[in-house]
């Protein structure tokens, strides 16, 4: 079956590539979303032809109104815009590769209009993870994993009774800085922690990577998608990049999802699920990696890691907390106005200072609150500094 895709996020680097794939399969393109990249989202809009265009920014809105007039593609705008098109009754499938708190929104409304979901956007369920699945249940809505590692277990799990899943093991090449101290993380640049050996990610994820925030991230990711406690996951340092996650079962065994740093796997197999197609991704070869090595994560130097892991054993809103506290953190180390451990620092700060709900229900508006206040604490410890 040729399915009709709406994908948000589309000019960065999982949307561009999910348009790839698009195209390769033959699948149709119902809804282009993204900030303000205009000349792209005119490019991509006037090749895929979509029934709508959403873009966030309203000066890029204007003027790809502008721009788009001789088509017959209806533009929205904003949040709003995104949660319309994403409800649409033509979407067979939801991509969410939007980068940050702004995919949450869209998520929801997408599932409360009965569309899978194949998501990209770790915000989403790092800050709403309790309600985007209770609402993602009542609604029998499936969510797809497009990350990488989330993809790995989920492909792991295949087959099996999840009875018998004992843990999973999560892995991560390390970033730019692995096997760096404290001390000499202190001063590097912008250009330095966008220099990721692996993986080719647009500039938030690629910092994520770098303080390994992006693990604590995923952590928290897979507790929600695979139903766990954070004693059955274990992280691990893995830096070729080649085995994208595993599941231990009770029996010993181990079962591990392998191959090239590509993301055309994971967002392909999220798009064709249950089914598989070929891709052009170039195939392992094991014996010209010669060896795979694996390490301990060095939860003092990386701290963002600790401080999610442990965000998510006090449980509630403290997640979020961390997640919007990060956003806002990173968000000033490229605007250049905080050194790269200062991004740690602010993580930790409100993780210490923030009073979250630590009740199993919230609202949304409960989820944005604490988003908006966990910001607003980064900005005041910053300029306190």
């Amino acid at each position: 079956m040729k399915k009709r895709i709406a994908l948000l996020g589309s000019t960065g680097s999982i949307g561009t590539q999910t348009l790839t794939s698009c195209k390769s399969l033959g699948y149709g393109v119902n809804v282009l979303a993204a900030n303000r990249s205009v000349d792209l989202l005119e490019q991509q809009a006037r090749e895929f032809t979509p029934r709508y265009v959403v873009v966030s920014d309203k000066n890029a809105y204007t003027d790809l109104k502008t721009r788009l007039a001789d088509t017959d593609i209806r533009l929205l705008a904003g949040v709003e815009g995104m949660c319309e098109a994403a409800q649409l009754t033509e979407n067979d499938i939801v991509c969410n590769a939007v980068v940050g708190m702004v995919g949450l929104q869209p998520t929801l409304a997408a599932i409360g209009a009965k569309k899978t979901v194949a998501l990209a956007n770790k915000e989403t369920l790092v800050a709403g993870g309790k309600l985007v699945t209770e609402t993602a249940a009542a609604n029998g809505v499936e969510i797809l994993p497009v990350d990488s590692e989330h993809s790995a277990i989920f492909q792991s799990l295949q087959g099996n009774d999840r009875k018998a899943l004992k843990k999973i093991i999560l892995t991560a090449s390390g970033g730019p800085f692995r096997g760096k101290t404290a001390a000499e993380l202190e001063n590097v640049t912008v250009k330095e922690a966008l220099k990721h050996p692996n993986w080719e990610m647009g500039a938030k994820i690629t910092i994520d990577s770098a303080t390994l925030m992006n693990k604590g991230l995923e952590f928290i990711e897979a507790m929600w998608l695979f139903d766990l406690m954070p004693e059955q996951i274990e992280v691990v340092i893995h830096p070729q990049s080649v085995i994208h996650s595993a599941v231990e079962y009770i029996d010993g065994s181990v079962i591990a999802q392998l191959g090239v740093p590509d993301m055309v796997i994971p967002i392909q197999y999220a798009l064709t699920y249950p089914q598989r197609e070929p891709t052009a991704v170039q195939r392992l070869s094991l014996t010209d990696y010669g060896k795979l090595t694996f390490e301990k994560p060095d939860f003092e130097t990386f701290a963002c890691l600790r401080h999610c892991i442990e965000a998510i054993r006090r449980g509630g809103l403290y997640p979020c907390a961390v997640n919007g506290a990060n956003e806002q953190a990173v968000a000033l180390f490229l605007a250049e106005k905080i050194k790269f451990q200062e991004i740690g620092r602010c993580v930790g700060h409100v993780l210490g200072n923030f009073k979250c709900k630590v009740e199993k229900h919230y609202t949304l508006k409960e989820v944005l609150e604490t988003d908006r206040q966990a910001r607003e604490m980064v900005l005041e410890y910053c300029r306190g500094r």
